[in-house]
């Protein structure tokens, strides 16, 4: 609805009366003259009523839009409803002040509409202006202060002077009234038929105020409203990605936009260009839990800027398949398996996974699970489970592994040649000089897919002496003898010995003889 010109003819019209009005209280006209103001203050009660008819509509409109969406309208009917009480409060007791100024003049059965004693100068002196029970001064309190509270509702400026002039209370610098407040201005030695006039005036000011209110109000109920052109229907997963037993969730709308008021976004503190269309991407390089944050600002009818935040949680997970091969399920008793788990579209920090027949334990380590059975020939069945978007936890099944004691390890001479670690199996010629400054042997589960290295705790050696007999030599820890050694020196090239009984303990703690023997030549 659009308000009021800045002064609509009929404002025009009630100013003139007021001037004509003001213009023969200066004259002090006869009494058939201020017969006159009878038909000034017609012409302003059917004014009047006019104003109050049409605010009474807006009410009535007001009240049906309030019912149909009570959310959207609540605060402007609230405060129209407030505008009503306080502009019929201040209308009513200055209709009672033009009844009581008419009775004092006529007696008990005066009748505004019918003045008697029109000329009667002393009346509303008397009821406006009597020491202590004067009412001049409550009137003019009430005057500024629905004043006061009516034009902050009012956002034209051009409306709000109106307003504020109507309802003045100010006193014109004039010679002859430097020493009168408002109230002396208006009612002292003023006929009855000027002071009727005067009041209903007022009271037109009153509901022309109002009714300029009621526009306002109305027209910020269009203006919070955003426009639309387009509208769409809309599907809003909670996850793109569903475990099977797990539940699909979507918020399905219809959203309107308006594609010739496009907002303005931002992600962060970066604003995304206007070519974009609202659509946002990123490469993602960095697993993990993110929440896209930002805000959007759209321009709104009264100028206002409407802005909304926003927030997206979203999980970076490594690309991944799992392959496994049945017959290989495989873990060591005794010993720390690192296994992987992953479920897709699940972060890994939203996995567990724990041991479900008590076989052993496991433990999270980075981005793995340690995985160390206690039982040999029993298998280990993992549990896991995840953490999904709606906060739900999910199975995921059960994964039995077979448990198996770890395989023997193979015994070497360990070395290093040019700062290279090397590990001497046998089958090939070793440098007498290496031979002589390696402290003694080692063993360990060397095989590409496992590097276990085993605790030796003795060994034997056997020579051979020019006679073909075998001397044998032990050592009771990993390190080579000094006879050991005394031998290694007697040796000339081509020689060799053997290095046999090993025993060796692994982290599985048990102890075994290792079946290899290990032949050294002398190079």
């Amino acid at each position: 609805m659009a308000a009021q010109g800045p002064e609509s003819p009929r404002q025009k019209m009630i100013n003139l009366m007021y001037i004509v009005l003001m213009a023969m209280l200066a004259l002090n006209v006869s009494s058939d003259v201020l017969k006159g103001f009878s038909l000034v203050d017609e012409s302003l009660d059917r004014s009047t009523s006019n104003s109050t008819s049409q605010n009474n509509a807006m009410y009535e409109a007001l009240k049906y839009y309030y019912d149909k969406n009570p959310e959207k309208v609540a605060q402007w009917y609230e405060k129209a409803m407030n505008v009503k009480s306080l502009s019929d409060s201040l209308y009513d007791y200055v209709d009672r002040l033009k009844y009581r100024i008419v009775c004092e003049a006529d007696g008990d059965d005066g009748n505004v509409n019918d003045i008697q004693n029109k000329e009667d100068l002393e009346a509303a002196s008397f009821v406006m202006l009597a020491p202590k029970r004067g009412e001049g001064q409550r009137l003019f309190n009430e005057v500024n202060a629905y004043r006061e509270y009516i034009v902050q509702l009012v956002q034209d400026s051009v409306q709000r002077h109106i307003i504020t002039s109507n309802l003045s209370t100010e006193v014109p610098r004039h010679e002859d009234n430097l020493t009168k407040n408002w109230q002396e201005y208006m009612f002292e030695n003023v006929p009855v038929a000027a002071a009727v006039t005067l009041l209903t005036k007022l009271q037109s000011d009153v509901r022309y105020a109002e009714g300029e209110v009621i526009h306002t109000l109305m027209n910020n109920i269009d203006v919070g409203d955003l426009r639309v052109n387009q509208v769409n229907a809309y599907v809003i997963p909670n996850s793109q990605t569903i475990v099977r037993g797990g539940e699909f969730k979507a918020n399905i709308i219809l959203a309107a936009v308006d594609s010739t008021q496009k907002p303005t976004i931002y992600v962060g503190d970066r604003q995304l260009p206007a070519d974009a269309n609202g659509y946002y991407s990123t490469v993602c390089n960095t697993l993990g839990d993110f929440t896209l944050n930002g805000y959007m600002e759209l321009m709104q009818g009264d100028g206002s800027v409407l802005r909304r935040d926003f927030s997206q949680p979203y999980t970076v997970i490594e690309p991944s398949a799992t392959v496994s091969a049945t017959m290989m399920n495989v873990l060591y008793a005794g010993y720390d398996n690192p296994i992987g788990i992953s479920v897709p579209g699940v972060a890994n920090s939203k996995i567990n996974a724990s041991i479900s027949n008590g076989n052993g334990t496991i433990r999270r380590t980075g981005e793995s699970y340690i995985v160390r059975p206690s039982r040999v020939g029993e298998d280990v069945v993992i549990a896991v489970t995840a953490q999904m978007t709606d906060g739900r936890t999910q199975s995921m099944g059960n994964y039995a592994f077979r448990v198996r004691q770890l395989p023997d390890p193979t015994p070497f001479i360990e070395y290093t040649d040019k700062g290279t670690t090397q590990r001497y199996r046998g089958g090939r010629g070793l440098a007498k000089s290496i031979l002589m400054n390696t402290g003694g042997i080692v063993a360990a589960i060397d095989d590409g897919l496992l590097n276990i290295d085993f605790e030796v705790l003795g060994f034997e050696t056997v020579f051979f002496d020019n006679m073909g007999n075998a001397v044998p030599e032990v050592s009771k820890s990993a390190l080579f003898t000094d006879r050991q050694k005394d031998m290694f020196r007697r040796l000339s090239r081509g020689k060799r010995f053997y290095i046999s009984r090993v025993r060796a303990k692994g982290p599985d703690g048990i102890e075994r003889v290792l079946p290899t023997t290990l032949e050294v030549i002398v190079n």
